[in-house]
């Protein structure tokens, strides 16, 4: 079987475990599936007696169904103060994978971009940028046990894409949602999304991780800059910028996202040339 037939037979796969897991729930699912990182997860609307809600069901091999990760999205129910969806009920079935099935609030909204990459300006008002740096420090100063990113996480991760002359010594740590682009953001209203990983991590990877993904927009870019430059640009922004530059430099090699190839290896040797 050839990769988009591979592809397009999981995917059917995956919006058959979220009709399941609809079943199990009594939920009528009310929207188009929407899948997440390499149909690992697939997600939809849904209505209920209970109101509107949002299902989400992730599928991972055994060895990795376990973890921080496998949690995240209910940990978080524990994070108040951001506008963010709270998981009402969990489902987990086997079926030679480990399946998740997690009905959460549905926040009102729609994402700022349909990837994660920004490619066409979003309207954002000025209460809206407010808000996102709101939920920044109020997330920054939630304690937690969870980890997003170790030491020993970010030594390797940088040094493998720019070299052992780099002092990858992280300095400031943080609470971090961990995976802060541009579809894990709703407009009008704020909303963050997708809390899979968050957990304690360098200080400044959700905004360098913001700032990378708008960088096919500049003139977000610029906002994203202007916004959180107290962080950026400090030595342990610029840290957290050469982790976030690896990680999604990792990603283009696995072929997502070539278009943005050319801005973060330029910004990259920027921030290297000091």
């Amino acid at each position: 079987m050839d990769t988009a037939a591979a592809d397009a037979h999981f995917a059917q796969w995956m919006r058959d475990n979220l009709d399941h897991a609809a079943h199990h729930f009594d939920l009528t699912v009310t929207g188009e599936p929407v899948f997440g990182w390499r149909l690992r997860s697939v997600s939809a609307p849904t209505v209920g007696t209970g109101g509107d809600r949002w299902l989400r069901v992730v599928s991972q091999e055994p060895e990795w169904a376990t973890g921080a990760h496998w949690t995240g999205t209910v940990d978080a129910d524990a994070i108040s103060g951001i506008r963010k969806p709270r998981v009402l009920d969990v489902y987990e079935w086997t079926d030679g994978r480990c399946q998740r099935a997690e009905v959460m609030t549905h926040l009102s909204g729609e994402p700022c971009s349909p990837t994660d990459v920004l490619r066409d300006r979003p309207d954002l008002t000025a209460h809206w940028w407010a808000d996102l740096d709101g939920a920044l420090a109020t997330l920054t100063a939630t304690p937690t046990h969870r980890v997003n990113a170790d030491q020993e996480k970010v030594t390797w991760r940088i040094r493998e894409r720019f070299g052992d002359d780099v002092d990858t010594t992280v300095t400031q740590w943080a609470t971090v949602h961990g995976d802060l682009h541009w579809s894990n953001l709703l407009r009008p209203r704020f909303g963050l999304l997708d809390w899979e990983l968050w957990g304690t991590g360098p200080a400044g990877i959700d905004e360098a991780t913001l700032y990378c993904y708008s960088l096919l927009v500049p003139t977000i870019a610029d906002q994203v800059h202007t916004s959180f430059a107290r962080t950026l640009d400090t030595p342990a922004g610029r840290l957290a910028q050469l982790y976030v530059l690896a990680r999604l430099l990792s990603r283009i090699d696995g072929g997502d996202y070539p278009d943005l190839a050319e801005p973060l290896h330029r910004h990259a040797d920027s921030i290297l040339a000091g």
